[in-house]
């Protein structure tokens, strides 16, 4: 029995792909290197600003998410990601270093 193939190119299909794993996986490491980041700023008790901190993170991957799909490509999606990812890494650590002295 022959299945009759959907009309939408392959190359479509594979960005689309490229946009939810962009969506995913950098969406997921800009969250958590953001409620890190929040987690070092917010002007709290560390119990409460950690806690904070990470109910804004599923803000932020909402936000992640939102912008892979809102990208003209699939390779600007990725760039943002990891972007930011880079960003607050470098932001992370610095505040890191900086609460140690």
């Amino acid at each position: 029995m022959k299945t009759k193939t959907s009309g939408v190119p392959l190359a479509y299909r594979l960005a689309v792909t490229s946009r939810v794993v962009a969506a995913a996986l950098g969406g997921y490491a800009v969250a958590a290197l953001a409620s890190v980041c929040l987690a070092w700023v917010l002007p709290m008790a560390q119990a409460q600003g950690v806690i904070t901190s990470m109910m804004l993170g599923f803000v932020v991957y909402l936000a992640a998410a939102l912008w892979c799909f809102a990208c003209r490509s699939a390779w600007r999606a990725w760039a943002a990601m990891l972007g930011c990812a880079l960003v607050l890494g470098v932001l992370d650590a610095g505040l890191y270093w900086a609460h140690l002295r």
